[in-house]
């Protein structure tokens, strides 16, 4: 069974920094847009980011610049980069892959790692 493999999540103060990385099979790394999501207690599962497999990157507007993604094509491995970190980014992130040039909602994306913890402390 094909499988996303995310880490790197933990806990960190505010105003640190975190680099998650997401493992992907080569078939889908090379033909599907893979995004970012995360899900904290009691809420949804929101999107954060996203990259086509051309590498043109998408973020939530809100984010003001805080996230960065990118993918290592050699390694078959995405990023997400969090800088600034807030208490409120604190949730389960997971790495997800769509056959779409790019999508927003979860419910287009049809390959799901477990996801990664992170934790910001104030």
């Amino acid at each position: 069974q094909e499988q996303l493999v995310e880490s790197g999540g933990g806990l960190v103060q505010a105003g640190g920094s975190l680099r998650l990385s997401c493992a992907a099979p080569g078939r889908i790394f090379k033909n599907y847009a893979l995004g970012w999501f995360r899900q904290a207690p009691g809420k949804e599962r929101e999107f954060v980011a996203a990259i086509t497999w051309g590498g043109d990157p998408y973020y939530i507007n809100s984010e003001g610049g805080r996230f960065t993604i990118s993918r290592d094509n050699a390694k078959n491995t995405v990023y997400l980069q969090i800088d600034s970190l807030k208490p409120e980014d604190t949730a389960t992130y997971y790495c997800a892959a769509t056959a779409s040039s790019m999508a927003v909602s979860a419910s287009r994306y049809d390959y799901w790692g477990q996801g990664t913890q992170v934790t910001v402390s104030s």
